[in-house]
């Protein structure tokens, strides 16, 4: 393949580290040269509201897709956790590269961890999946929305706004910020996002040559393990509006696959827990694995927290 590939990218200091990598990657192993093309998304532009509602996390995709959709740009770098769980017509996820560690980072200047924040204690985040399981573990703590990129959330941070932030250990590590983590959350604490420190690789559907290429850029266990968590979203309508986190884990052959939900309408309302495990050796059958983690939360009663936060 002779020509050189053009990356679509926001513009964050996150994503161009992440458009970089990819692009370092192609050349490695695909022996693919490649140029960058930054570009703004409505995400971007709109910090004064939660993305839930002004349209959710399609909004950092969707001038990446038209950009590709003009062939101004052959494939676009997503953080996965971004990536709506249906792609629109022509489109499709091509690799998933290795995961970094999915958990969520508890950072703060003068606190340790959650547990030493004290009494009523502010605590910044934009996610409703991050919102109901601070809200279970600390009801106490008054969460406040956070907005903007990684840097503009840590400046917040440090101009006094907050007690504290969440944020994913995975972008802090990637930008050389681990040294601002002063913990980082126990899975049986809060459950990450589907897709959660894993890049994704969007490219048009019909282009079958850069597709073929792009295999070598395949992490088996990340494509195996992601599919499954955002079947779990996908069959439950998951997106910004609904408080749902899904991670799954390899142990061996088997992946362990954990879904949890709560109450976007009343936050403090107990999460509902689900698990299950299997040895998915293709997409299609990690995909039926969150398809039953999520009929078990529907056993719970998810449908009621579904249609609250809906209301």
């Amino acid at each position: 393949m002779p020509r050189t590939i053009v990356i679509a990218t926001r513009e964050s200091r996150l994503a161009l580290w992440q458009a970089e990598h990819v692009r370092a990657l192609l050349r490695r192993r695909c022996g693919l040269d490649a140029t960058l093309l930054g570009l703004t998304t409505r995400g971007d532009e709109i910090l004064d509201r939660s993305l839930s509602k002004v349209g959710g996390k399609g909004l950092f995709v969707k001038e990446l897709e038209q950009a590709l959709h003009e062939r101004r740009a052959d494939l676009a770098v997503h953080s996965l956790k971004d990536v709506p769980m249906d792609l629109p017509p022509g489109f499709v996820l091509a690799a998933m590269l290795e995961r970094e560690d999915p958990s969520d980072a508890f950072v703060s200047p003068r606190h340790a961890s959650l547990a030493q924040l004290p009494h009523g204690a502010c605590v910044g985040t934009s996610s409703l999946r991050r919102v109901v399981q601070l809200a279970n573990l600390r009801p106490d703590l008054r969460i406040e929305p956070l907005r903007g990129n990684l840097d503009t959330r840590l400046r917040k941070l440090d101009e006094g706004r907050y007690d504290a932030i969440v944020l994913a250990t995975a972008g802090l590590i990637r930008l050389g910020l681990a040294d601002r983590i002063r913990s980082r959350f126990a899975f049986a604490q809060m459950l990450p996002a589907a897709g959660q420190g894993a890049l994704a690789i969007e490219l048009r559907a019909d282009d079958a040559e850069l597709r073929h290429a792009l295999a070598l850029l395949v992490d088996r266990p990340t494509w195996l393990a992601a599919h499954a968590e955002r079947a779990v979203s996908r069959t439950l309508g998951g997106s910004c509006s609904v408080p749902l986190a899904a991670h799954a884990q390899w142990q061996g052959a088997t992946l362990q696959l954990r879904a949890a939900l709560g109450d976007a309408a009343s936050p403090a309302q107990p999460l509902l827990h689900s698990q299950v495990q299997g040895t998915p050796a293709d997409a299609a059958a990690a995909e039926a694995l969150g398809v039953q983690a999520a009929a078990r939360l529907r056993e719970l009663g998810a449908d009621a927290y579904l249609a609250a936060g809906a209301a």
